[in-house]
């Protein structure tokens, strides 16, 4: 019989497994990889994200890292945008193709209904052949000219985001700065092509993003490595690696999955305040997101906003303007939470602010 795991040990594990039960001393390469990338739709909020999780974070590292393209800003996981490192930028995008397809379709099924895709990604390739990065905008004006009746929006948002993989090029997504989107082939920008689909019926590459995210996010039921990769077909990856994990059961009685030797803490161990950028994965990586927010505020995962984590769990969430930082409470805190929260809230605020001044305010907490 399997061993039932409670809210509170998965939360623990989840801590642990992202890197926020105590900070990490990772390369940020490193911490990107083991993450299985970044949510970055907000070009800034994967900075955030790092600095929560790693020792003496330095936001010129990761800047570093998109010039050198040794990371990448692509559209991959649920079809948003990512930040994940270019190895597995070309491991996994072919696995996601059809996903992306669906998905795209889902939102311009009546526009793009009478379009052949693979046409229209060969289209697309071949305006983006000659190496200048364009603007969605761009290529949508472009490809309009052969498919008039589709609108400009849904074919480039279509080529874009799920028929040609393609990267957002810097300065979007550098540190402090402010740019515009401009798009190249993925394929010109790291110098190769992306890996295949094995051709013999196997999925090594679903295998791969099976043990990637319980190594990040498990012990994990498959309905939520289907919310976080957005893929369905992955039942035949999760059976083909089933021998080498191990299996739990939730206090709903679901199974878990994990890695035999993946960390997972005692429910009682300590955990820090920590503040979570907005689409933070830790929140937005699982169907059932009970083991780190409340049922009532759920949806402020998928509204953009920040959430600070008191105890482990989502107990209010924080703006940031100029060299203040905003904490609003959700329930009551203690006393001593209060004052971690301010404590972490004057270390983000320092972090974020471009002065010498900055400021924390932790506003009253809810009756």
């Amino acid at each position: 019989m399997s061993t039932r795991l409670g809210p509170r040990a998965l939360n623990r594990a989840t801590l642990a497994r992202q890197l926020l039960l105590e900070r990490s001393d990772l390369p940020v390469a490193d911490a990107v990889a083991h993450l299985g990338g970044m949510q970055a739709q907000a070009p800034q909020e994967p900075f955030i994200g790092l600095w929560s999780r790693l020792r003496a974070f330095n936001p010129a590292e990761l800047s570093g890292l998109l010039l050198d393209r040794r990371v990448v800003r692509t559209h991959l996981m649920r079809r948003t945008v990512h930040l994940v490192t270019a190895q597995d930028a070309l491991g996994w995008r072919a696995r996601h193709d059809a996903m992306l397809r669906q998905r795209v379709l889902g939102v311009y099924r009546p526009e793009l209904g009478g379009i052949n895709l693979d046409e229209l990604a060969a289209a697309g390739r071949e305006i983006m052949a000659d190496g200048e990065p364009r603007t969605m905008a761009e290529i949508g004006r472009a490809l309009a000219v052969r498919w008039p009746s589709a609108g400009e929006r849904p074919l480039g948002e279509a080529v874009v985001a799920a028929l040609v993989p393609m990267v957002q090029l810097p300065p979007r997504g550098l540190w402090r700065t402010t740019a515009g989107v401009r798009n190249a082939l993925l394929s010109s920008w790291l110098g190769r092509d992306i890996d295949p689909l094995a051709q013999d019926g196997s999925d090594p590459a679903g295998q791969a993003l099976v043990r990637r995210y319980l190594a990040a996010f498990g012990p994990a039921a498959t309905a939520d490595l289907r919310a976080w990769c957005g893929l369905a077909g992955l039942p035949g990856a999760v059976a083909a690696v089933r021998e080498e994990l191990v299996s739990f059961r939730d206090e709903r009685g679901r199974e878990l999955l994990d890695l035999p030797g993946a960390p997972r803490p005692a429910p009682d161990i300590p955990a820090p305040v920590r503040f979570l950028p907005a689409f933070d994965n830790a929140i937005l990586g699982y169907d059932d997101r009970g083991r780190i927010i409340d049922k009532a505020h759920r949806l402020l995962s998928v509204q953009g906003e920040r959430a600070v984590l008191v105890d482990g769990r989502v107990a209010a969430t924080w703006t940031q303007t100029d060299d203040i930082v905003v904490v609003r409470p959700l329930r009551r805190f203690t006393r001593a939470e209060r004052s971690a929260v301010a404590d972490e809230g004057q270390e983000v605020a320092r972090f974020l602010s471009e002065g010498e001044h900055h400021r924390v305010r932790v506003e009253m907490s809810p009756p």
